[in-house]
């Protein structure tokens, strides 16, 4: 095993500035092999990288955490990949119904401290259980999203999951984004049309105004600081220097020592 940190990736990050997507995508696959997933909320975003990724060929698992509260579209969405992409999506559960959860803590979301902990047995714990199945994992985070993503690297290190990161979106504009879906005619989540500019479980969702930032729906009766769940790094400041450990053979192909995969 080798460690590599944040720093490590900085040669690797620039030389996929001027990447598209579909090429990082490509980029992941060739390095990881079978070591890599999508993740994806069945969002917007997420949509987008999974459509790619079918659009390309690209035999890409897909990790979906069903936290047990989600909306119907947002299952349904889940499904509609399946049926219409060709893809295998891999359904993640917590390990308790919400109902027993809140026999056992009470209503967790109800105060910030809850709500922390209440995304944590719902969503990331469950995803925690899966990322021992790969090094590197596909997230659909974009700096055009602002706030704490606003400077998202395109590959960064996880040291919750013990993977690499690779935002593949991240230097995708919103008009880039935009116009993408319009012309591949992505499968969108219909709840984006109903004033969801992000969506979560059904407890602490709601739709947005028009000139309210993107997240404002997002565990609203909290206040503005509960703006995210944590499952991304990129939305916790954990501090402390960032390293993991990964195989030899494989720090080396990431950053590109062999000449198995050019930049």
């Amino acid at each position: 095993m080798a460690k590599i940190s944040q720093v490590d990736l900085t040669d690797l990050n620039r030389s996929l500035e001027e990447r598209t997507p579909q090429e990082i995508l490509a980029w992941a696959v060739s390095v990881f092999e079978d070591r890599v997933a999508i993740m994806s909320a069945m969002q917007k975003a997420g949509s987008v990288v999974c459509q790619m990724a079918s659009a390309a060929g690209l035999k890409l698992k897909v990790l979906f955490v069903d936290t047990g509260v989600h909306f119907q579209e947002t299952l349904d969405t889940r499904d509609r990949m399946i049926s219409d992409y060709g893809l295998e999506v891999i359904t993640l559960h917590p390990e308790q119904t919400m109902q027993q959860q809140i026999e056992e803590h009470g209503i967790l979301y109800l105060t910030p401290d809850g709500q922390s902990t209440c995304c944590d047995l719902r969503k990331t714990q469950p995803l925690m259980n899966a990322a021992d199945d790969y090094d590197a994992l596909i997230s659909s985070l974009r700096r055009a999203d602002g706030g704490r993503r606003a400077n998202v690297p395109i590959v960064s290190v996880d040291t919750n999951t013990q993977t690499l990161k690779i935002n593949a979106l991240a230097n995708f504009s919103d008009r880039e984004f935009d116009e993408y879906i319009l012309r591949e005619k992505v499968i969108v989540n219909p709840l984006h049309e109903q004033g969801f500019a992000t969506i979560g479980c059904n407890r602490c969702t709601t739709p947005v105004l028009p000139d309210e930032e993107k997240r404002a729906g997002r565990w609203r009766h909290l206040g503005p600081w509960a703006m995210y769940c944590g499952i991304n790094p990129t939305d916790v400041d954990r501090g402390g220097a960032k390293s993991i450990d990964l195989p030899s053979e494989l720090v080396d192909k990431v950053l590109n020592r062999t000449d198995d995969f050019m930049i």
